[in-house]
């Protein structure tokens, strides 16, 4: 008779944990120039999950930007939208919720629900929403990024670089600064429901943090864009892969402290 033993890891398999193990990249960049402080498989095609909403609010703002939607427009809730994966705010179909509040959760929680809120309303479909997202990113300079729905969740093709999250992040903070602070706010009001921060911990923990956002899936580990500011060097930071969300954070932390003393070394 075979007696076969299994090794259990914190509640895993050995082996599950292995298969569960999500592609590594990473980048550091200055946000002054673009420059390139650290590249690891930068420009390797991962899934991006939750940073994908930082160009689907890209989008959102430009339209505000130009007009053609305002802030405090009320957005009727379609089924899709409400039947998104969490995270979510709780959207119900048929629900009235003014744009703003819509912005508020997709940039402070991350919420799946309001990023497909905004999509049709924007553009009245995802599908046709994804193409503005797509073109938007060319246009940005985000050369291996492919688009297939606003909130991240993963699809088959729908991929992205730590190189064109980077850019997403600067071109948010250059382009559209009085929304910046979306992405660092603790907590925020989004009409029917205070949402609070999903990456809360790393903007309390890093000296200098002013925008964080996370993403999570099984294809893409733990995933996490940072903005960080100190003596006037802004230092961005993007990983994909993490293992968790407290080694994501001490390896964002690591790289984005080799940035600043990147910079301070080349003088810029």
């Amino acid at each position: 008779m075979k007696i076969i033993f299994v090794i259990l890891i914190s509640g895993l398999s050995i082996f599950g944990s292995l298969s569960l193990a999500a592609p590594y990249g990473a980048i550091v960049i200055n946000a002054k120039n673009g420059e390139v402080l650290h590249c690891e498989e930068c420009d390797t095609k991962l899934h991006p999950a939750g940073l994908t909403k930082l160009i689907t609010l890209y989008v959102v703002f430009s339209k505000i930007e130009s007009g053609e939607i305002s802030l405090d427009e009320q957005v009727e809730v379609s089924r899709k939208a409400s039947a998104e994966l969490p995270a979510k705010l709780g959207l119900l179909p048929g629900q009235k919720i003014k744009v703003r509040y819509l912005i508020r959760a997709t940039g402070v929680m991350g919420s799946n629900d309001t990023s497909t809120a905004l999509a049709e309303h924007v553009s009245g479909s995802e599908k046709e929403f994804t193409k503005l997202m797509n073109l938007t990113a060319k246009r940005l300079g985000m050369e291996n990024s492919s688009f297939l729905n606003a909130h991240g969740m993963t699809q088959t093709g729908h991929l992205s670089t730590p190189r064109d999250m980077a850019i997403a992040l600067r071109a948010l903070f250059f382009d559209f600064p009085a929304y910046f602070n979306l992405f660092s706010r603790r907590t925020a009001n989004a009409g029917f429901k205070k949402v609070t921060h999903s990456g809360a911990r790393f903007l309390a923990n890093y000296r200098g943090a002013d925008a964080f956002r996370h993403g999570y899936t099984r294809a893409s580990g733990f995933s996490g864009a940072a903005s960080a500011e100190r003596g006037g060097t802004r230092i961005i930071t993007v990983v994909f892969g993490g293992r968790s969300t407290a080694t994501r954070n001490r390896e964002m932390a690591k790289l984005t402290d080799m940035g600043f003393e990147k910079v301070i070394y080349l003088g810029q």
